[in-house]
């Protein structure tokens, strides 16, 4: 489990999102409720079809590393699944992107305000890196930071563990790695992005990982240091 980091050396506290500001798994429970609904109210089978090649479609391009994945991860889709990529974009659209953010909010993991204000009490920029688009998603769970960046914007093109957006996001903050915490939930995704860019990654985690420095939740003492004020307040 970590212990302790030197906060006072960090300038930048850099997020993931999915899986490490909110439980992945309650969102996409709620959310299989929801497909499997519109599947029998419809009689198709045609987005839950679609929505699992988009997701494992997508894993593979991240392990591939493919610069400008997204026309290569449509071209595939409509490849395995024959549906035309309008269709698709539209299913994609609707499922992940707009559906989800209903659920955001009762999905976000406690402390997480506490965190960010206390970030902010000590003058420390917060990032976020994201493999998926996420100024909505902070905005339903009451977060905001000061740099945003996914995957597929401009410049970026490229998924996790690539550390192409984690490079950008320290530029636009004038800071180093050395001055930089990632945060995130997948070691080999979050945690290899942080390591290639030079920056120490901390591993949401409800178990040990071995090698990696771990947290379980944001009231953990290795964030401590962040709720002094707060505390003493």
């Amino acid at each position: 489990m970590a212990n302790d980091i030197d906060w006072g050396s960090i300038r930048l506290v850099v997020f993931d999102v999915d899986g490490t500001l909110y439980s992945q798994r309650r969102l996409r429970l709620r959310m299989a409720g929801e497909l499997i609904a519109h599947a029998v109210a419809r009689g198709s089978l045609t987005n839950l079809r679609v929505l699992r090649a988009y997701r494992s479609l997508r894993e593979t391009i991240g392990e591939e590393e493919i610069d400008d994945f997204q026309a290569n991860l449509m071209a595939r889709i409509v490849a395995r699944t024959g549906e035309p990529a309008a269709r698709i974009e539209a299913i994609v659209s609707e499922w992940i992107g707009r559906r989800p953010l209903a659920h955001l909010a009762s999905c976000r993991y406690d402390g997480l305000v506490e965190l960010f204000a206390g970030l902010r009490r000590q003058n420390k920029a917060i990032g976020i890196y994201s493999d998926y688009p996420a100024d909505e998603k902070l905005h339903r769970m009451n977060l905001s930071a000061d740099y945003i960046l996914a995957a597929s914007d401009p410049g970026v093109g490229i998924q996790k563990p690539h550390p192409r957006g984690l490079q950008m996001l320290m530029q636009r903050a004038c800071v180093g790695p050395a001055q930089t915490v990632l945060i995130g939930d997948r070691p080999e995704r979050d945690g290899l992005a942080a390591r290639r860019a030079g920056v120490l990654p901390l591993i949401r985690s409800n178990v040990p990982r071995e090698d990696w420095l771990t947290f379980s939740t944001y009231s953990d003492p290795v964030f401590a240091a962040l709720r002094a004020e707060e505390t003493s307040g």
